[in-house]
């Protein structure tokens, strides 16, 4: 007896577009990113009197400035060139699991407490001007006097900040680095809301489109590609909000008490914003069951049409067929007006029909 065996056909699953190593030793500094280019360090040094901006390709010129008597912005620009990232971490003594973590941009958002200084990773989030959704990891380093802030590539949400620095506007020319930390951590998150926005805009968009009467089939793949941003958005928010919260209890010597205020406050915006995240997010998968509703619905209206057609022809087709039949012996058939009899019962029948399903208010 053979028995044949039934042919499986294997799913191939695409591959992950981050790189990432195998058996490697903890602290090994290699990035997993895609974004190439020269490191740029952007050096801002200011105080309540003082201010001076430096932008270099030389990471050498952020050195040095551990021991200045005011503070400090370092910003890092390119994580690709590894080997620049390991000279600023070993002349700042970071330890090396915090090097590995600055160019891994898988990492997840976090918070690490050192004797010396804090470590926080975040995503920054932003739409590009053609639409497309942006998630940059984003590591910073916050010292005494000093915060460093490393990023994968050029553009980032702090022009606003770098104002305020330049312009000495607000309280941050005359706080430390504790409040130039939260106030990175602000503008982060205060752009979340105009991710957000735009977020609640499309949603809105396919809504009108789904109740239109020229809804596209490629609106699925809309909804798909929104998704997969709202789980994104939701990866880099909700461990945020864990950090912050982290970093509101905290007991470190390194945050005043009066920045504390601040970071309270930042708490509430992430939790907004966490909040929102989750209601657009069952907004956008309720928007596929409403399209399949809206496709249902559509064609059952196709469907009551053509029944109703066929419901109106089948009594016609029935009368047209008793005598249309070949018997020499019908007795209707050699009536002088039978032609025009049988027309006038067809249309007794179909007017009699149209009226019968206007009053079930079928039509």
């Amino acid at each position: 007896m053979s028995s044949k065996r039934k042919k499986t056909t294997k799913i191939k699953f695409p591959k992950h577009n981050i790189r990432k190593t195998k058996n490697e030793v903890p602290g090994a500094v290699n990035y997993t990113g895609s974004k190439t280019g020269v490191t740029k360090v952007e050096i801002i040094d200011y105080s309540k009197n003082h201010y001076k901006r430096v932008d270099s390709e030389d990471i050498e010129d952020a050195f040095g400035f551990e021991t200045s008597e005011h503070i400090t912005w370092i910003n890092v620009n390119g994580l690709n060139n590894t080997a620049e990232i390991e000279r600023l971490g070993e002349y700042y003594n970071l330890h090396p699991l915090i090097q590995e973590d600055i160019v891994t941009t898988n990492q997840r958002p976090k918070m690490d407490e050192y004797e010396d200084y804090l470590f926080i990773v975040f995503k920054m989030l932003h739409y590009t001007d053609d639409g497309d959704f942006v998630n940059e990891h984003v590591s910073m380093v916050m010292g005494k006097n000093y915060v460093t802030t490393f990023q994968e590539a050029d553009g980032d949400v702090f022009d606003g900040l770098r104002d305020r620095l330049e312009n000495a506007k607000g309280r941050i020319r005359n706080a430390g680095a504790d409040y130039l930390m939260f106030a990175v951590l602000d503008a982060v998150v205060d752009n979340y809301f105009s991710v957000i926005e735009t977020l609640s805009t499309k949603i809105e968009y396919l809504e009108d489109q789904l109740f239109s009467d020229e809804t596209d089939a490629d609106i699925t793949q809309d909804i798909q590609k929104l998704k997969k941003e709202i789980l994104r958005i939701r990866r880099a928010v909700v461990p945020l909000r864990e950090v912050i919260n982290r970093l509101e209890k905290t007991d470190t010597e390194l945050i005043e008490a009066r920045t504390q205020n601040y970071i309270r406050d930042l708490y509430d915006h992430i939790i907004q914003v966490s909040e929102s995240v989750d209601i657009y997010r069952e907004m956008i998968w309720g928007l596929m069951d409403m399209y399949m509703t809206t496709i249902s619905n559509k064609m059952n209206e196709v469907m009551k049409v053509l029944t109703i057609m066929a419901s109106i022809f089948i009594p016609l087709t029935f009368m047209a067929g008793i005598y249309g039949m070949n018997f020499e012996y019908i007795p209707e058939l050699h009536v002088k007006n039978g032609y025009f009899y049988l027309w006038g019962a067809m249309i007794v029948v179909f007017v009699g029909m149209i009226w019968f399903f206007k009053r079930k208010k079928w039509l």
